[in-house]
């Protein structure tokens, strides 16, 4: 029987392909992993804990962690079975966002990970009256540990309650990261995410019994929804972290994985590694790393290469990819990246060197998929990101803004789309829209659907409608389109493009370090940090020269005129209590940045 909630994933998993390793994570150093039964098997004692709490179907727990664990599945399961609401929150956020969020949703309990999250929560309860209890994965003198809570009674209620729940009914309240003012709780059902699932579970190239490494975020729903795909499928889940993955004594390497999720920001940190590697070489070596980087560019997804090009490519798979492969963990047959755009160059070139790459965009509001670049031949292509999901529908809405031709706002119908925000039903009607009779949700980017060859339409992303700039001269200006291509530059680490009401485009940029180290070497620049070399004539005119080269791709109105080099990275969290520059996705705040630099700005036009 198909699965309609998202507990019957473990379950389908138990009574179609039990995994003597379904969840893996490390403790103390080593590896460890739980079996599709024992993980139930906790899960179903950790439910009884909670009820002999008092939970009530209906009550918001609340979980947080800095790295993926099989804990957090545990503790997942628990919550559904009792019918109460898991309210994941990201363990980077202030004090006074989690007392925020707590307040917000009356969060009841809450199970947290190591690190200062106990006193982080717990500094919030002193203003949460709602909140009872906090909740330690790890032993900790003094705290509540959570397998202590857990309780072999009430299987008769537990069981009751599950019977009771419907796929309508609320599953999780997810609060969005805005780039502006306080977050949203979205409230996603059991069927919004079910019904994801079940739209991309076919689409990862994976078989039963394969090996994923999940180290997004779980307070993500891409992640999230990926984890039950998981279990559906099933394979072979391994929790970590972003801060051991690559390298000889990383994680991929140990794990060799065959697929996982990921986002943008640390791909593009790879292909730098692999990129400064290359610098680091001399002689024919060097000359043949960057003559295998040239083929890259001329890759296109499902394009077959016949006679020379072949042969060229041969010799630079066995040299030159391989090993990038290998770095990988060598078993890798796909890799979807989301959460922001990704640059085309990255496509491109882990592709190319037989590491598939494609794309997936959504929303937390959109439970989150929409739409996927496949790997299965013909459902990818370069410059868009594929096909709308099964049971998914899209349309282009230009009727409220002033668009290019065939461009406008996205729209989405389906049964992934979101309960409404919990609290706020006049910003849930200000993101809906009725359209001959039915709903449609407002997703905020800008796009178009482009047709393939066979009528197939592929959506391809422009820009955030929110983002548009708007010129002094009344022109509109899409920036992460710009943002994104200037990226694609190994000397460039950050950036963003301003022009608000100016009267031409400008850029703030962060240099990539070590690019920028290897090239003061090779050019007679003392090397004194970011902070001492920004602001030196040839670092400048190298970087001019940079723009220049780009800027052929943009219109006249998009581009860069003027720039400013900045010597410190922007960041998800700020050890300083100050507000960050990304949220925790890794997106742009452009408020936050343009406060931050309001004098460089001005600097920038005071011409």
């Amino acid at each position: 029987m198909e699965p309609k909630r998202l507990f019957d994933f473990i379950d389908y998993q138990l009574n179609h392909h039990p995994l003597q390793e379904a969840y893996g994570g490390k403790k103390d150093g080593n590896w460890f992993f739980w079996s599709t039964a024992e993980t139930k098997a906790m899960a179903e004692k950790a439910a009884g804990g909670l009820l002999a709490l008092g939970v009530q179907p209906g009550d918001k727990i609340a979980t947080v962690v800095y790295k993926n664990r099989p804990e957090w599945v545990v503790t997942d399961l628990a919550i559904q079975y009792v019918g109460a609401i898991n309210v994941p929150v990201y363990p980077t956020i202030s004090p006074a966002e989690y007392e925020y969020i707590f307040n917000d949703s009356k969060v009841k309990y809450c199970f947290a990970g190591t690190g200062d999250l106990y006193d982080k929560v717990s500094k919030a309860q002193e203003n949460v009256p709602s909140l009872l209890k906090i909740f330690t994965y790890d032993r900790q003198a003094g705290r509540p540990y959570w397998e202590d809570m857990f309780s072999d009674q009430g299987k008769e209620e537990i069981e009751a309650r599950k019977a009771n729940i419907q796929p309508e009914d609320m599953a999780t309240i997810i609060y969005t990261s805005g780039t502006t003012g306080h977050p949203k709780g979205v409230m996603l059902s059991h069927n919004n995410i079910v019904s994801n699932v079940l739209a991309v579970r076919s689409i990862m190239p994976m078989a039963s019994g394969d090996t994923v490494l999940s180290f997004l975020p779980l307070c993500h729903i891409f992640e999230r929804t990926a984890l039950y795909a998981y279990t559906y499928m099933p394979v072979r889940v391994v929790f970590t972290g972003t801060d051991n993955l690559g390298g000889d004594e990383g994680d991929l390497k140990a794990i060799r994985p065959h697929f996982f999720t990921t986002v943008p920001r640390l791909l593009e940190k790879v292909y730098e590694k692999i990129y400064n590697k290359g610098l680091e070489l001399t002689g024919i070596k060097r000359r043949l790393f960057f003559w295998a980087l040239h083929l890259t560019e001329s890759y296109e997804f499902d394009k077959q290469f016949t006679g020379l090009a072949r042969i060229k490519r041969n010799i630079a798979d066995k040299l030159i990819f391989s090993k990038w492969r290998v770095a990988l963990g060598g078993n890798v047959k796909g890799i979807i990246s989301g959460a922001a755009a990704c640059p085309e160059k990255i496509l491109r070139t882990f592709s190319a060197a037989g590491i598939p790459v494609r794309e997936g965009y959504g929303l937390t509001e959109t439970s989150p998929g929409l739409a996927i670049g496949q790997f299965n031949k013909g459902f990818a292509k370069l410059g868009t990101i594929g096909p709308a999901l099964p049971k998914i529908d899209l349309m282009i809405d230009a009727s409220d803004g002033n668009y290019r031709e065939g461009e406008g706002e996205i729209l989405a119908k389906g049964p992934n789309i979101m309960m409404g925000y919990y609290n706020k039903p006049e910003a849930t009607a200000a993101v809906m829209k009725t359209i001959n009779g039915e709903q449609w949700f407002c997703t905020g980017d800008v796009g178009k659907l482009v047709k393939m060859p066979d009528g197939t339409e592929f959506l391809k992303i422009t820009d955030r409608k929110k983002e548009l700039l708007k010129t002094s001269g009344g022109k509109y200006v899409a920036p992460a389109p710009i943002e994104s291509k200037l990226k694609e530059d190994f000397m460039i680490e950050q950036v963003m493009v301003i022009g608000e009401q100016q009267k031409f485009v400008s850029a703030l940029i962060i240099p990539a370090e070590e690019a920028l180290r290897d090239w003061c070497k090779n050019n007679a620049v003392e090397w004194n940090g970011l902070d001492g070399v920004v602001g030196h004539s040839k670092v400048k005119t190298k970087y001019q020269e940079i723009i220049a080269s780009y800027n052929p791709n943009f219109s006249h109105i998009e581009q860069i005129k003027k720039f400013e080099l900045l010597p410190s990275t922007w960041e998800p969290s700020k050890l300083d209590g100050t507000e960050a520059e990304l949220t925790p996705t890794l997106k742009l705040k452009r408020r936050v940045i343009m406060e931050k630099y309001r004098d460089v700005i001005d600097r920038i036009y005071a011409d």
